[in-house]
């Protein structure tokens, strides 16, 4: 691993040329080019759409007029008028140009139904044509797999589509109040939202009978509670509690807004390394990495370039340094292996689950996912997480590959986060393939530096900031060790005569494996 051509990938890819990469734009488009210049010039067979070194998608990008949300609660004393970026935020519609939508009010709790446990919010509460709150996230007391699960967007406002909801509220616990506030909240928003569209023009990821979904601050829901059965502090306790507290509120609301609907196409990147078996060159462990950031955005500091530095250009610089390193050392495993830049990560994992749904190999002969994504280097890490290893086979292939370069493995630090569902890997897991994803972990190698402390710094006052720039701290030592961790990892992978297979009993190969037999 070169640390300088690591160092020169990095530069390159968060230059202010390419204006933060964002999906759908001119920045993003050179540095595909960029990247599929590399595998071409390394030699690499091309893995995109009929040949060429891309695999292109349509999408839909939503954009809320500007002025034209209104929310209104109704109560028999009168109504309640809430302030946008104050009380509430709200997107606009990927298929509607105007929405007018006024129902009763009901909140589920986080809005999960899981029989295994034998947990429902939804327990009694008759929702149809309801507007139902929810609290994001899943019960505390649900172990790390099924909170990760019954956290995404798809299974709870599938839930609530399939129970008959009009509208959606998300509520946020207090834990998450303390970690993300609400001005970066409000700022985040100023982003506007993407899907990926099929070729028969349906817009993926959505329910379109769950017309809005809109975010409450502590500010909107006191406001909405204001004076009913149930109180901001009492809710907050039964979240806390894992307990549903659902109950239908002595309210209606309308929700009013207006959107226009823009197409823009983006692209993966991909590439193979054909493997040196006869048999096994028919299998393939795919390295993803995502290529995008979130482009140009609010002022901060004067700047409105997001140039995602760590997030993910040092991720991809991996993904080409690794593919270099194989090919020049004549390392010829005995696996296929595919490198994909995928697009639209940060819209909601777009360009993987695109790929996931319309790969450009069998999806039966994909073995393994191998992620890249946000590696920090600013203090000197010691150990590594590795998201996902411990639901198959992968985690004894990790955790050799992580002794073999001198780091330890750790258990994932903030298992409340749920980062396995959370990048490029899990579409992959939904198709049943196992996956993993490597952070470096929370302990510094210096003992004067806390690595918790210096991550979730980076966290709270750099991640999806302007200030993501070339010029943070970057320990060359421990990066090039990674380097090679990911590096050891897909060489294990690939030459290891028995594909990974799901843990006996683990909840996502009970989920999902089946689908990739």
């Amino acid at each position: 691993i070169n640390i300088e051509t690591l160092r020169s990938h990095i530069d390159f890819l968060a230059d202010d040329l390419l204006e933060g990469r964002g999906t759908g734009t001119r920045g993003y488009d050179i540095a595909a080019k960029y990247v599929a210049a590399h595998f071409q010039r390394l030699g690499l067979e091309p893995a995109g759409d009929d040949g060429s070194w891309f695999q292109h998608f349509e999408t839909v990008e939503e954009q809320l007029v500007e002025g034209s949300a209104e929310i209104i609660i109704h109560r028999d004393d009168g109504d309640v008028h809430l302030v946008e970026n104050v009380d509430f935020l709200i997107g606009g519609s990927y298929t509607s140009d105007s929405d007018d939508i006024t129902a009763p009010v009901s909140f589920a709790g986080y809005g999960v139904s899981a029989p295994t446990p034998g947990y429902d919010d939804y327990d009694g509460l008759d929702v149809e044509g309801h507007i139902v709150a929810t609290f994001s996230g899943a019960p505390p007391t649900f172990d790390h797999d099924q909170r990760a699960y019954f956290s995404t967007g798809p299974v709870k406002v599938g839930n609530a589509a399939a129970r008959g909801a009009v509208a959606r509220l998300t509520f946020y616990t207090d834990d998450r109040i303390e970690r993300y506030d609400w001005e970066s909240r409000v700022k985040s928003f100023g982003f506007s939202g993407m899907r990926w569209v099929s070729e028969k023009g349906d817009v993926q990821g959505i329910y379109p009978q769950v017309a809005a979904s809109v975010v409450f601050s502590p500010a909107g829901i006191e406001k909405l509670l204001d004076g009913g059965p149930l109180t901001p502090a009492g809710i907050q306790q039964q979240a806390a509690e894992s307990r549903t507290g659902s109950a239908n509120l002595p309210v209606s609301m309308t929700i009013r807004r207006k959107s226009t609907q823009t197409t823009k196409h983006s692209a993966n990147v991909a590439a193979i390394l054909r493997g040196s078996d006869p048999e096994l060159a028919k299998e393939f462990v795919v390295m993803t990495a995502h290529l995008d950031h979130i482009g140009i955005g609010a002022e901060i500091d004067g700047d409105t370039i997001y140039n995602g530095a760590y997030d993910n250009a040092t991720g991809v610089a991996y993904l080409l340094e690794v593919a270099r390193v194989l090919v020049e050392s004549d390392i010829r495993p005995a696996r296929s292996i595919m490198f994909l830049a995928v697009s639209g990560e940060e819209k909601g994992l777009l360009g993987s689950d695109y790929f996931a749904d319309n790969p450009t190999v069998a999806i039966g002969n994909i073995v393994a996912n191998v992620n890249l994504d946000m590696p920090l280097f600013i203090y000197p890490p010691a150990d590594i997480v590795a998201f996902g290893a411990e639901h198959s086979s992968l985690e004894t292939v990790v955790d050799k590959a992580a002794t073999k370069t001198g780091f330890t493995l750790s258990p994932d630090p903030m298992p409340e986060e749920v980062i396995f569902v959370r990048s490029d890997q899990y579409p992959f897991v939904r198709k049943g393939i196992p996956a993993v994803y490597l952070m470096p972990g929370f302990t510094s190698s210096d003992a004067d530096r806390d690595g918790r402390e210096e991550f979730m710094h980076f966290l709270g006052t750099i991640y999806h900031k302007p200030n993501d720039e070339v010029s943070l701290p970057f320990d060359e030592e421990s990066a090039v060790r990674f380097g090679l961790l990911n590096l050891e990892l897909v060489i294990a992978i690939a030459n290891d005569p028995k594909r990974p297979s799901w843990n006996e009993g683990d909840f996502f190969g009970e989920k999902f494996g089946q689908r990739n037999e």
